[in-house]
């Protein structure tokens, strides 16, 4: 197996959004029909493989076609995905997200997001992180940047779709000055290839992909980023 070599300090962290800080697992289950984990886990690994196998954002494989694609080959009717996609605005931070969101910038970081998903949705779902940031805290919250599938053109893990987000955080941003915390295996591995450090805030338990490893693995923020917090 292969661990990418300890760095120094970061200029940026960047993460992934619907796991890596939401979560969104509970909502793909209340979008199901029986409401339960046992139908909307299926649909929410099916969704992943399908989104990090598809590369190319466009017509035929945008967000909502994905995930109206992966309900069905997930044996799911209709009213899930859209179900989903009407509830949208009830997706909500991991508990710790703002927290630890507050402390990272107190630190230094820039901080950011990439993710796998059309622009509309994406930046609503980075508000809900935000706010988040701004219940732990006083005044306004906002990431230094995001950027989504549809604005890059491309879906994660294809190097192009971390690499985006670079000419957002300003010049001298470098691939290697950049810690990713990724919510999906992978992200692991893309998130690496990219050239990111890489730590894996693995909440929902899942497997492993390949033989690369993150920085450090953990079931929530705080152990994911103790390196850095």
């Amino acid at each position: 197996m292969t661990t990418p070599p300890s760095p120094p300090n970061p200029k940026a962290i960047i993460f992934d959004l619907l796991t890596g800080l939401l979560d969104s697992w509970t909502l793909w289950d209340a979008s199901t029909p029986t409401g339960t984990s046992l139908e909307g886990r299926k649909w929410r690994k099916q969704y992943l493989e399908v989104t990090f196998g598809s590369t190319v954002y466009g017509p035929g494989s945008t967000y909502e076609e994905l995930v109206a694609r992966s309900a069905g080959e997930s044996g799911l009717p209709n009213s899930a995905p859209e179900a989903l996609l009407q509830n949208w605005k009830d997706l909500t931070a991991w508990p710790e997200v703002g927290r630890v969101l507050r402390a990272l910038r107190e630190k230094g970081y820039l901080l950011g997001v990439v993710t796998n998903c059309s622009k509309k949705l994406g930046h609503a779902a980075v508000r809900n992180a935000e706010k988040a940031a701004e219940g732990a805290g006083e005044g306004t919250w906002k990431f230094d940047a995001a950027v989504t599938a549809e604005e890059t053109g491309w879906y994660k893990p294809a190097v192009q779709a971390y690499h985006g987000i670079l000419p957002l955080l300003g010049e001298g941003v470098r691939p290697e000055d950049v810690l990713f915390v990724a919510g999906s295996a992978g992200d692991v591995v893309g998130a690496t290839k990219a050239g990111f450090r890489v730590v894996w805030n693995n909440h929902v338990g899942l497997e492993r992909k390949g033989d690369v490893l993150p920085l450090r693995e953990g079931k929530s923020l705080d152990e994911a980023l103790r390196d850095f917090l």
